[in-house]
């Protein structure tokens, strides 16, 4: 991994883990060339962790899913993790969440199995450094862009992480996040669902079945979308043209299981749609366990809209 200029090499992977991957906000204004968004699963912990660690909006930090990370510090670094409870521990003491903490230089800092949630983001102060492509360093497998390399490659043992020199004076802002912000990952979560597109053609007894079921995350469950399991849904559209789809829309295929889209979407489907999950909703349903219960509630768009705006208010202002 080539190192650039105003970078430094700040860790080393002992041990890489099933899948870690380097996520910024995301790619925009591609979609018209077929390329997806990417950008991290839950983007409510991943801003959080960079907030914490005083890092600007936007900047990379590695999203950590199911754990099994091992890494070395090879300078003194301060750091945030949020997210999931991956059982984290700095030379074998537990590490505590939501707050700027200092990692010394030759400790380990480790992650082992889910606690509670699914994904977590470790963000360093300077933030992750990696040459952008497409205007991002998000890392998509599928496309083979972004990433520490640049063709969407998960981290591999051996690997040596630069971060962007932070600046000599002290991170200012908040060091630790209010208990109101952390959220408990072993509830089963609400969510909010914007109702669009072709939600007048489902019949009127699946429309009940949505709003009024308890759902159940299936294992078919990536950063490309979560299939949800309960009561068939039926549509009176088989088939559409193929539109664009946005984050969190909810396309219902043939066999009348819903799938909830995240980052890594394609970007057009043809299966008609429920409507889109809030981005909020989008960042919880994507901490679900395989098995977890989930439920839908139909929102309009004014107090959802106000709500990502205060939530992006906090940290674009920080």
């Amino acid at each position: 991994m080539t190192q650039q200029p105003g970078t430094q090499t700040a860790i080393r992977v002992q041990r890489a883990g099933p899948l870690a991957l380097l996520q910024d906000r995301g790619r925009f204004g591609v979609r018209h060339l077929g390329v997806t968004q990417g950008g991290p699963a839950d983007s409510y912990s991943w801003a959080w962790a960079n907030y914490l660690a005083g890092n600007s909006w936007g900047s990379a930090c590695l999203e950590i899913t199911f754990g099994g990370l091992q890494l070395i510090a090879e300078r003194d670094l301060e750091i945030a993790i949020a997210g999931a409870d991956l059982g984290a521990t700095l030379d074998g003491q537990p590490v505590p969440l939501w707050q700027r903490i200092t990692w010394k230089e030759g400790q380990k800092l480790a992650f082992a199995t889910p606690e509670s949630g699914l994904r977590t983001y470790l963000s360093v102060r300077g933030g992750f450094a990696a040459e952008p492509v497409m205007g991002s360093v998000a890392c998509v497998g599928r496309e083979q862009l972004g990433g520490f390399d640049g063709w969407g490659s998960k981290l591999a043992d051996g690997d040596q992480l630069a971060i962007h020199s932070p600046e000599r004076k002290p991170a200012e802002g908040m060091t630790e996040a209010p208990d109101q912000a952390r959220q408990d990952f072993r509830k089963a979560p609400v969510l909010e669902l914007l109702p669009g597109a072709q939600i007048g053609e489902f019949t009127g007894r699946s429309l009940y079945d949505a709003f009024n079921t308890w759902w159940r995350v299936d294992d078919r469950a990536d950063r490309m979308g979560v299939r949800l399991l309960g009561p068939k849904l039926q549509c009176r559209i088989g088939s559409l043209v193929s539109e664009g789809i946005n984050l969190g829309g909810v396309q219902v295929p043939p066999d009348g299981q819903p799938i909830a889209l995240l980052n890594d979407r394609q970007t057009i489907g043809g299966y008609p749609r429920l409507g889109a999950l809030s981005p909020l909703s989008a960042s919880r349903l994507a901490q679900c366990l395989p098995g977890q219960e989930v439920r839908l509630v139909a929102r309009g768009s004014g107090p959802v809209l106000r709500e990502y705006r205060n939530f992006l208010a906090l940290f674009r202002a920080g």
